[in-house]
């Protein structure tokens, strides 16, 4: 198969790209080239801001497209010029309007899409306009809306810290958001992966989502302790009392990821995978993607964007324990 992957440098489009090269596929990778591509995977170094941006590659008939963009502007001009049997687009769990409810389907309402292409201030809104886009240009296509990804290359961190707070205690426990019973569910960036080159390979037509198992951040922090070999206990934490100290929920400085203190956004990471499943979507054991990605977070140098740095936790715990 000739398959051209929009993207192919980072994380999931990375992932994507090795994936097919390991099943025999011939890959190419169209991005700027800021990263190197995968061994056995060719580049084409494009722009896709530009109208033309992807004239390098609009001369050849693809097998499949696989595409991980969120800018509606980038779906318009791939579907307008590229020649492909079958478009994979990587779409997200954001797209739909509620998240009060569990395990929605993929026939759950959605949010309204943007209105200007151009326009990538609303993760999911331009997600569903990239979902239009493509089923309307293309024969048959695979949507994947996928629940968060976590495994090695996670930058923000949210997969990871977890894993590598209980390995990297700064007292005798680890603060954590009392909300044990919170829902989590995270895909491994390989499984996901491998499922979108499934899809490539059957020309799988259909919208499907794809996420882990549901779980709580209780079992997710009882694994990361595991797969950190940590005797540091858990110290659940009122939310409330967070909050007042300047530790946000989900991501970002300062934070404590994997939960949302709203509850209107409570099943938020969950989704129902049936179809996915059906189609082949095979995912891995929680603890596996905690222990890979711990062993990734043991030796990243870029800095976490989620969590609690020592001095953060060490200031947190001190009022704490003033209070």
């Amino acid at each position: 198969m000739d398959l051209l992957v929009l993207g192919g440098t980072a994380f999931l489009g990375r992932a994507v790209a090795t994936e097919a090269v390991a099943r025999g596929h011939r890959v190419v990778c169209a991005a700027r080239g800021s990263a190197p591509v995968p061994d056995g995977a060719s580049l084409v170094r494009l722009d896709r801001d530009h109208d033309r941006g992807l004239a390098p590659v609009v001369d050849h008939s693809w097998d499949a497209v696989v595409d991980v963009t969120r800018t509606p502007r980038h779906t318009e001009r791939a579907v307008r010029d590229l020649t492909t049997q079958h478009h994979v687009l990587v779409s997200t769990g954001n797209v739909y309007a509620r998240f009060d409810r569990p395990e929605q389907s993929e026939d759950a309402a959605l949010c309204a899409p943007v209105d200007d292409l151009d326009d990538i201030s609303d993760y999911g809104r331009g997600k569903v306009a990239c979902e239009s886009l493509v089923r309307a240009a293309s024969a048959t296509s695979t949507v994947v809306r996928s629940g968060l990804i976590g495994g090695p290359g996670d930058t923000s961190g949210r997969s990871g810290y977890y894993p590598w707070r209980f390995a990297h205690p700064t007292g005798a426990d680890v603060l954590l958001p009392a909300v044990p019973d919170f829902p989590v569910a995270l895909i491994d960036v390989e499984d996901l992966a491998r499922w979108l080159v499934l899809a490539a390979e059957r020309r799988i037509d259909g919208t499907f989502n794809a996420t882990g198992r549901t779980t709580t951040l209780a079992e997710v922090v009882r694994l990361a302790a595991d797969v950190a070999g940590s005797d540091a206990t858990p110290r659940w934490v009122d939310p409330a009392e967070l909050e007042r100290l300047g530790v946000a929920a989900w991501m970002g400085p300062t934070s404590l990821p994997l939960w949302i203190d709203d509850p209107a956004w409570r099943w938020f990471a969950t989704m129902d995978t049936v179809a996915a499943r059906t189609a082949g979507l095979v995912t891995r054991p929680l603890a596996d993607t905690l222990a890979r990605t711990l062993a990734y977070e043991e030796r990243r140098t870029e800095p976490r964007l989620a969590g609690l740095t020592d001095p953060d936790e060490i200031r947190v715990r001190a009022a704490l324990d003033a209070a």
